[in-house]
């Protein structure tokens, strides 16, 4: 990321998660509240584990921030883990204390891969026999600081009038009725206030009582379930991002953001694989112009479909960005999968960490954290400025350029 930089730290049951955001320029307002409630989206969902019931996130401004609006330098956040004073022993930093430990088993250590996770994998490439080094930080727990960053990214975006949602429109055979690539931020405004109402984030009544009863039935067998989830993000200027070079390319971008979210395992823009099955005469948006007060943020060009998912060139231009993440099924079991001790080299059920049955709807939360990180960004490299009135200054004349090309 060029203009913003963000880093996170922390273990799934250590002290605490950090975030570092840099970039946001000075004047923007922002309250814990703006953060917090993302943070309570992304904690909700029908078929969360029970780590969801031992905390209540809330993010601490360590800096950045002074009355209510950020003044310029680094953003830091601190969420704690209320689950510590359980792993103490576990996760000290100290010296270890003599086996064994209160949690973990084995004596605390982890020497039993989970199929699907990091665990092998990171145990080989950094040399640890103790798999909790990786699954610590490999967890998705890591995702609750990502949903706070991404809470400042969105409330920047706002002040542009620039909206980021998201809804689930599958867990796993369960698919909601079809939606097509919205055109219309009205009706994407409507799928997502349903969304917001549903116990699993899908904004289609029946479909969302039939996800419900599918996660309860994979609860029952001790089993896990997937899905899709659709990120949206409409009031998009056109012209963010480039086609002058691979990496400027801002589909690359928000794809490679949403892949980097665990589990996730599939990303597409606009109709992406459905195009494939197309031809081009069905498929390619039509551009129109409308010489009147009618305009697309402040354009008078204008497409009466979205099958570009509001990125052609690797640029806006101007429609609902439209991204829709894949994600497998979480791969810890109630019902473990064959491994092998890698002490041992023994054949074992895999070790049982307390897991989610199904995280589709939180995922979703987060992957508009990703995305407005990538868009706020992309926003910035065109109309930078230190403050909020100058950033502003350089928006409003791009979009007074637009109304007059």
């Amino acid at each position: 990321m060029a203009n913003l930089r963000y880093l996170t730290s922390g273990e799934s049951h250590g002290k605490a998660l950090i975030g570092i955001l840099e970039g946001i320029p000075s004047g923007l307002a922002v309250s814990s509240g703006d953060i917090d409630r993302d943070l309570r989206r992304r904690q909700g969902g029908h078929g969360r584990g029970g780590r969801m019931k031992i905390e209540t996130d809330r993010a601490q401004v360590l800096s950045g921030i002074r009355f209510g609006k950020t003044i310029g330098s680094p953003i830091a956040l601190l969420i704690e883990n209320k689950d510590w004073e359980n792993w103490k022993d576990v996760m000290s930093s100290d010296n270890p204390p003599s086996p064994p430990f209160s949690k973990g088993g084995m004596g605390g250590f982890v020497t039993r891969p989970r199929p699907g996770h990091a665990d092998l994998a990171g145990a080989l490439k950094y040399d640890t026999h103790d798999m909790r080094n990786i699954l610590e930080r490999s967890s998705a727990r890591e995702t609750a600081m990502r949903a706070a960053l991404g809470a400042i990214t969105k409330r920047f975006l706002s002040e542009f009038g620039i909206k980021i949602g998201s809804y689930v429109i599958q867990i796993g055979e369960v698919q909601s009725s079809k939606f097509k690539v919205q055109s219309s931020e009205t009706e994407i405004a409507v799928l997502y206030r349903k969304a917001e109402k549903s116990p699993v984030r899908c904004p289609d009544k029946p479909s969302s009582k039939n996800m419900v009863q599918l996660i309860d039935k994979a609860a029952k067998e001790g089993n896990s379930l997937g899905g899709i989830f659709e990120v949206f993000a409409t009031g998009v200027p056109v012209g963010l991002g480039s086609h002058i070079q691979w990496d400027k390319r801002l589909d690359g971008k928000l794809a490679q953001a949403l892949m980097s979210i665990q589990a996730i395992k599939g990303v597409e823009i606009g109709m992406g694989f459905e195009m494939s099955k197309k031809s081009g005469s069905e498929v390619m948006d039509e551009i129109f112009y409308k010489n009147s007060k009618f305009k697309i943020q402040n354009s008078k060009f204008y497409r009466k479909t979205n099958n570009a998912g509001g990125i052609e060139g690797g640029m806006t231009n101007g429609m609902p960005i439209i991204i829709r993440a894949a994600m497998k099924p979480i791969p810890t079991l109630r019902k473990p999968l064959h491994s092998v001790d890698i002490n041992t080299k023994k054949p074992f059920k895999a070790a049982y960490e307390r897991s989610d049955i199904c995280a589709v709807p939180a995922a979703g939360v987060v992957g508009e954290a990703m995305t407005a990180l990538v868009i706020a960004d992309t926003f910035l490299e065109k109309f930078g400025g230190d403050s909020m009135a100058e950033v502003k200054r350089n928006y409003n004349s791009y979009l007074s350029y637009l109304s007059k090309f």
